[in-house]
Formats: structure tokens, C-alpha cells, sequence
């Protein structure tokens, strides 16, 4: 069975174990075991200094991503207008290996005007700096990545903008890398 590294911000989510747990479900009814980089041990890392805890999460997470076949990264803007930094590096992680990657964003926003929409909200401290209009989801590194390692990102559809923990476009997402990796038939 192919096994999924499932990459993004959904780990700080109030619910994150439930949350996680739907993602699994949904992978396993298209042939693939998903692995969410929860982290179980709360007990043992609360013994440890706040840095060597978030050291052992690292090394957790990237023996998780040695494991795994294929990423599935959720990417939809994080605290600001690009997908979060840890997913971006382990995007990164798996194209550097040569392994496959898909990516989805809940957000079919496009990466220039929600970087304006940002930036009038918030005091810009480089106002001079300029931002891509390339008409991409995201910094055209970010579904560059993504699209060399397998499979454009996937958007809503419809061209809505979903909640952040919506799982529709995850779903889809799941669905093409299913196929993608000639995992038997899937249902729709």
C-alpha cells in the first residue's frame, strides 16, 4: 500500500486528532495509508526543554517523510498569504528526493491579490517590494515544486474560497494522486 506523508497546518487545529483522523479515512477509501504527523507522546515531550521537544518533533516528522511514498500537502494560506513554512519545507524535503507530491489549497484565491488584501490590512514594513503577478496559488516556487513533483495544485473548483479545514478539495486531491499512482480503482 502506498503510504502518505500528510503535510500542513491542520496539526494546530483544536481537533487536530479528529481532523486527522477523516484525512486517514478518506486515503484509505482510495487504496492509500495516510500518516498524519501528530504528535503522540505529549506526555514525554512535556519533560523536555521547548527546544529539544520541537527537535524531536523535527526528527519524528522527517523519519515519517523517509517512510512515506508520496506527500499530500495542504496548502492553503496559513497566517498570512502563503501556505505555512514547515509544509513548504517538507514539500521541498520530498522534491529533493525525487519523490512524488501533491498539493491542494482550500483557497482559490490567487497568491497576488491576497497578497495585496494582506498588505492593506497590514502596515507593510517594505513597502517597495513588489509581488509576482504570475497567476499562480501561490509564490511560483510553491506550485512550481508541486507540479514537478507529480500534479499541479488542486483548487476549489468552483472557484470559491472553502474554510481552512474543509476536506472536499482534499478529497479530489487524494483521489488524483490515487490514480496517479495506479492505486486500483477509486471511488468518486
Amino acid at each position: 500500500m502506498i503510504t502518505v506523508y500528510l503535510a500542513g497546518p491542520d496539526v494546530f487545529l483544536p481537533n487536530a486528532r479528529e481532523h486527522a483522523r477523516r484525512k486517514v479515512e478518506i486515503c484509505a477509501q482510495y487504496g492509500l495509508r495516510g500518516q498524519p504527523p501528530l504528535n503522540e507522546d505529549i506526555e514525554s515531550l512535556a519533560t523536555m526543554e521547548s527546544s529539544e521537544a520541537g527537535l524531536t518533533i523535527f526528527r519524528k516528522d522527517v523519519a515519517m517523510m523517509e517512510a512515506a511514498d508520496i506527500i499530500i500537502a495542504n496548502l492553503t494560506p496559513f497566517r498570512g498569504a502563503s501556505a505555512d513554512a514547515g509544509t513548504l519545507v517538507e514539500i521541498g524535503w520530498f522534491l529533493g528526493r525525487g519523490k512524488p507530491i501533491f498539493g491542494y489549497s482550500n483557497t482559490a484565491t490567487l497568491f497576488d491579490a491576497r497578497s495585496r488584501a494582506h498588505v492593506s490590512a497590514i502596515p507593510d514594513p517594505m513597502p517597495h517590494l513588489t509581488v509576482e503577478h504570475f497567476g499562480l496559488p501561490d509564490n511560483l516556487m510553491v506550485p512550481g515544486a508541486v507540479l514537478a513533483g507529480g500534479h499541479p495544485m488542486v483548487l476549489p473548483e468552483d472557484g470559491m474560497d472553502r474554510v481552512f479545514d474543509a476536506l472536499d478539495v482534499f478529497e479530489r486531491c487524494v483521489q488524483i494522486a490515487a490514480l496517479k499512482m495506479g492505486v486500483g480503482e477509486t471511488q468518486a
